[in-house]
C-alpha cells in the first residue's frame, strides 16, 4: 500500500522543491548572460550545458532530502524506484533560452503512487515563480491566487501553446477553428506563461496537442490548486504518456470545450 501524505512531508518536499528550483535558476540565468554552445539531441530538440548544470543541481538537491525517491529529468533520464517520483524539466523553453528569449522555466513537480501531488514553476528571467502543493493552493511570489470565474465559451480568453499534431487531421483542426470563432479572443503565450495566466485568472483556457508530461507536470497541480480542471485533451487524466492539454478556468468551461472538440476522442 502507498504511503498516506500529510501536510508536513508535502510542506518539506515542496519547500526543497523550490530550493532546488532557485539553486537551478541562477545557474541557467548565469549561462544565459554569458551565452552557451547548442547541441542537437537524437529528436532535433536543443540541449545546452545549462539543461546539464541545472538538472544535476535539482537532483543533488532532492536526493540530498529524500536518497530513496526516483527521480524522471529531462537530460539525465529516469533513476530509482519508488512510490515516489520527481518530475524535472531542469530549463523548459531551451529554445526560447538560446535565442535569448525569457520564457524559460525550471518545472519540478513530484508524483506519488501516480497521483500529481506538488508542483514548482521557475521562470528565473521572466521574474515569476508559483507553486502548488496538494489540498494547500497555488501561489504567485509568495501570494495566493486563483483562477478567473469564467463560464461561457463567448466570455473567455484562450492560448494555444504547441498544436502542430492538430493539423494534421481535417475534422480536428475544423473543429479547432470553430472554437476560435466561439470564443472572446485567441492569444499564443505558450510554455510555462499561459498557465501561471490561467492561474493567476489572466487567461481562462490553455490548448496543446504537442507536450510531455516533464513540460506540464507542475503546470497541472499549480492550475489545479487555483481552482482550474486540467486534463488531456481526450479528458483524461495525466499519466507519464500525457502529450497533450485541455486546461480551463471552471469545469463549465471544460465541459463546453469537450463537446466541441468530439474527434479528438476519436
Amino acid at each position: 500500500m502507498p504511503k498516506a501524505l500529510d501536510t508536513v512531508f508535502l510542506d518539506h518536499a515542496l519547500d526543497v522543491a523550490l530550493q532546488a528550483a532557485r539553486e537551478a535558476g541562477a545557474l541557467i540565468a548565469t549561462h544565459f548572460e554569458r551565452g552557451v554552445e547548442v547541441e542537437i539531441k537524437p529528436d532535433a530538440s536543443p540541449v545546452t550545458i545549462a539543461d546539464r548544470e541545472a538538472e544535476d543541481a535539482i537532483r543533488a538537491r532532492l536526493l540530498g532530502a529524500f536518497p530513496d525517491h526516483a527521480i524522471y529529468g529531462e537530460e539525465r533520464g529516469r533513476t530509482g524506484t519508488s512510490e515516489f517520483l520527481w518530475l524535472v524539466d531542469p530549463l523548459d523553453g531551451t529554445k526560447s533560452f538560446v535565442r535569448g528569449t525569457p520564457f524559460f522555466s525550471t518545472q519540478i513537480a513530484l508524483m506519488h503512487a501516480g497521483e500529481l501531488v506538488l508542483g514548482v514553476s521557475h521562470a528565473p528571467l521572466y521574474g515569476e515563480t508559483m507553486w502548488a502543493r496538494r489540498g494547500g493552493g497555488a501561489f504567485l511570489d509568495g501570494k495566493r491566487v486563483q483562477v478567473a470565474d469564467t463560464r461561457e465559451l463567448k466570455d473567455a480568453s484562450l492560448s494555444f501553446g504547441n498544436i502542430k499534431s492538430l493539423t494534421k487531421d481535417a475534422q480536428r483542426w475544423s473543429a479547432t477553428g470553430a472554437l476560435i470563432r466561439e470564443v472572446n479572443r485567441v492569444r499564443g503565450y505558450g510554455d510555462f506563461c499561459h498557465y501561471h495566466l490561467l492561474a493567476r485568472g489572466g487567461l481562462d483556457i490553455v490548448i496543446e496537442s504537442d507536450v510531455n508530461i516533464l513540460d506540464i507536470a507542475a503546470l497541472a497541480v499549480i492550475v489545479r490548486e487555483a481552482g482550474g480542471v486540467f486534463t488531456d485533451l481526450d479528458g483524461a487524466e495525466l499519466t507519464l504518456d500525457t502529450t497533450s492539454v485541455l486546461a480551463a478556468a471552471t469545469p463549465e468551461l471544460q465541459a463546453q470545450l469537450r463537446q466541441r472538440l468530439p474527434e479528438v476522442s476519436q
